[in-house]
């Protein structure tokens, strides 16, 4: 666990590397709401997880896929408060200027200052299905913002017989104070709709060509979910479109019979975490069953077998289907959790306040409680640090000053808050 500093609104300093983060064994077992990881030292070499796994009959297909080794060196990290008392947050994004873009689960989208002043709700924003897992999702600024003023961003749509994730742009209007969306488009929506409320992924993407990845999830439920592995649903998939919603060129599934073109990857469950690595690959990480959280580098045309194998076990304890971890054809996570992070929200850290995180993923942890951080090797995970910031974190940023942003769903039984990661001085 990172050795980190933690200056809070109204709490106590606390400091050194033995910090541990707080139970949450009261928390059910559903998506993102398992107890966290125990008590652990931070100790270089040893993996920062030691909690018995949820499957331990179940063995990772090589040695580094699970429970890598802390790294030798981990910063000291100082945590403070930026913003609090906000609604149920979703998703961040940084504008131009250095304020902030976020969206709430409810349907509001709002601009946060550096100073951590909310602005009114933005108006505009379509009529989101909020219950559940339900809501107002991920937000991305257009590559051309700057010029074109419009954001993209992923909602749980209410439609006939049901619900699903849709995208949806829009031209961001700034006028005395009060903000708008303007022009709303949805351009694209999963299908099939689906009565449900429950895995709408979603992350979305901009590709170093200008094309936009969405990731969505395959709705939980038995019947829907086995749909993952089917080519012309849009369940449990990873999309590849163009800024206008169509699908991009050389998309592998292209002119298939009986195959959505705007597939990347399929066999997927809910991934709520994505992001593109120094060389423009994308990354992502989904949620698993209990264990069997995946961090996964989708490739154009792979099947990455949810449900016929998995990592973790139901949350009855059952295996999932015929409990194989493994079968010709199918892929093979880069890294699993068991017990599980809760994935949500994904940056890569390419800023230089935090020298030590230089080229790491920095996950949200909805049941660790915290970031994950991920360092990276020639594709495998070499190490794993957490920080605890108990809190379940719903999105994570690289801010302009180089430091780390973490956007908390709930802090404290309380609203939701913005909380910035630095490196502590010498």
């Amino acid at each position: 666990m990172t050795r980190f500093t933690t200056l809070l609104a109204s709490t106590a300093l606390l400091t050194g590397a033995a910090f541990a983060q707080t139970d949450n064994s009261g928390l059910g077992h559903v998506e993102g709401q398992a107890p966290a990881t125990g008590e652990t030292a931070a100790t270089p070499g040893a993996p920062v997880e030691t909690n018995p796994s949820n499957a331990p009959d179940q063995q990772p297909a090589s040695a580094d896929q699970t429970r890598a080794p802390q790294p030798g060196a981990m910063p000291e990290i100082v945590t403070e408060v930026v913003a609090e008392g906000l609604p149920h947050l979703w998703a961040m994004e940084f504008l131009p200027d250095g304020r902030m873009l976020v969206s709430a689960k409810e349907g509001e989208m709002m601009i946060v200052t550096a100073e951590g002043e909310a602005g009114e709700p933005i108006a505009g924003v379509p009529e989101v299905a909020s219950e559940g897992q339900g809501g107002l999702l991920d937000i991305a600024l257009s590559p051309d913002f700057a010029s074109d003023q419009t954001i993209y961003f992923s909602f749980s749509e209410p439609r006939d017989g049901g619900n699903g994730t849709s995208v949806a742009k829009a031209r961001l209007v700034e006028d005395g104070g009060s903000a708008s969306l303007e022009d709303v488009e949805v351009i694209f929506q999963q299908m099939p709709t689906y009565d449900g409320d429950k895995h709408f992924g979603s992350r979305l993407v901009f590709a170093p060509d200008g094309n936009l990845f969405v990731t969505v999830g395959e709705r939980s439920d038995p019947e829907p979910r086995v749909q993952s592995q089917d080519l012309s649903s849009g369940l449990g998939k990873v999309f590849r479109i163009t800024p206008d919603g169509e699908a991009a060129e050389g998309n592998p599934f292209a002119g298939q019979a009986d195959a959505l073109p705007e597939i990347w990857s399929y066999g997927h469950r809910n991934l709520q975490s994505a992001a593109l690595d120094a060389e423009g690959n994308l990354w992502t990480v989904e949620h698993g069953p209990k264990g069997g959280d995946e961090l996964n580098m989708p490739e154009a045309g792979l099947n990455y077998g949810w449900p016929v194998i998995t990592y973790g076990v139901e949350y009855s304890g059952a295996e999932v289907g015929d409990g194989q971890t493994a079968a010709d054809g199918l892929e093979q996570p880069v890294y699993y959790w068991d017990p599980v992070i809760g994935p949500s929200g994904m940056a890569l850290y390419d800023g230089d306040a935090i020298p030590e995180w230089e080229g790491a993923m920095l996950i949200g942890g909805l049941v660790s409680q915290g970031v994950v951080v991920v360092h990276l090797e020639n594709g495998r995970v070499a190490s794993e640090e957490r920080v605890p910031l108990d809190a379940r974190i719903r999105d994570v940023r690289v801010g302009p000053d180089g430091a780390v942003y973490a956007v908390t769903e709930v802090r404290g039984g309380g609203d939701s808050s913005i909380i910035r990661l630095s490196k502590a001085a010498d």
